[in-house]
């Protein structure tokens, strides 16, 4: 039997509907492929700081460094208190976000399957903001060597194994930007001389967010800063189906955390009407990651059928109402639950 410990953070709002159901999915691999997933509940978010004064306290810290991996549900208005910091702490400095067209899912068009490699510890999320005077504002962006060429790195590994198209677009805006995304942009040339099997090209962030829209089926990864990351992956979500379809990781070089990309939605909190899709799919993302990392094909097997599954699921007609259906959250989830004990 593979075992692995978990920390599992339910979040605010909606969040613990998504853990709930996206926990009935992993329950089901887990008997099936012989994993065992130990829980560790590492409370924070909003309702955290308001009970004990903290939204990542550091008894969660210590669960979160003491597990293989991290599952977690969106945070509310605390984000930057929780996964910004988090990022930082952990130095998880690639975040992912792929952005792929599901069966029976409104899409802007058919064939998308992109992967939007982003930076995820410098840029202005490192929230170095100064007051000059009361009228005054200003924040640092930090962009770096060591981080630029990690991460262009990093995303140049992920289309070698993608095996799609085998390119990796340079997001930047170094027309104007010229110190910050100029460095951005040299670096990338310089890691792409490195890779001359594959192809590269670059691509200024406000023609990058046009062609998202006018040919998003010809992407395959896209490498850009943390801020236009968080910008451009939203709005990628949107061409296969919205937010509720979009799960992201966090990697490091010694760990990882994985999350649905959306906020905690607290208007929706309790009436079972979010789509779980994007924590269930961060799950798979996790289980393929642990199985990489410790070489255990079970895990790599087990994320694969979640996604099999899940493709079946939304081929036979069950979604939820954000995507025409009417599937409640937890029937979605025990719906993908059910295929897998029953598929062969």
């Amino acid at each position: 039997m593979s075992e692995y410990t978990i920390a599992l953070m339910p979040g605010d709002g909606i969040g613990p509907e998504l853990t709930k159901a996206t926990l009935n999915v992993l329950e089901a691999v887990q008997r099936k492929y012989d994993i065992r997933l130990n829980m560790l509940e590492a409370e924070g978010g909003d309702d955290t700081l308001r009970r004990v004064g903290a939204a990542l306290p550091e008894k969660t810290v210590n669960i979160i460094r003491s597990a293989h991996a991290c599952l977690k549900g969106p945070v509310g208005e605390t984000a930057a208190d929780v996964i910004v910091k988090l990022r930082v702490l952990l130095d998880l400095y690639a975040n992912l976000r792929p952005v792929k067209v599901y069966p029976n899912v409104p899409s802007l068009k058919p064939g998308i399957d992109m992967l939007i490699v982003r930076e995820n510890t410098e840029d202005v999320y490192r929230g170095l903001e100064l007051e000059l005077d009361k009228d005054t504002m200003v924040c640092l962006r930090v962009i770096t060597r060591r981080g630029s060429e990690r991460i262009i790195r990093y995303a140049f590994e992920c289309a070698r194994q993608r095996q799609k198209k085998c390119r990796v677009t340079g997001v930047h805006k170094s027309n104007v930007m010229r110190k910050t995304d100029g460095l951005f942009s040299q670096v990338f040339r310089e890691v792409a001389r490195q890779y001359p099997d594959m192809s590269s090209d670059e691509m200024y962030v406000d023609n990058a967010a046009m062609q998202l829209i006018r040919r998003p089926d010809e992407f395959d990864v896209l490498v850009t800063t943390n801020m236009f990351g968080d910008i451009l992956s939203d709005e990628a979500a949107m061409t296969v189906g919205g937010l509720g379809m979009a799960p992201g990781a966090n990697i490091g070089d010694d760990f990882a955390l994985f999350e649905p990309v959306h906020g905690s939605a607290p208007k929706y909190a309790g009436q079972l009407v979010a789509n779980p899709t994007s924590m269930i799919l961060a799950s798979a993302m996790m289980l393929d990651w642990l199985g990489t990392r410790h070489k255990d094909q079970r895990c790599r097997d087990a994320s694969a059928e979640i996604e099999r599954v899940l493709m079946d699921t939304l081929a036979a007609g069950i979604m939820t109402r954000d995507l025409g259906g009417s599937a409640r959250t937890d029937e979605f989830g025990a719906a993908i639950s059910k295929r897998i004990e029953e598929r062969r």
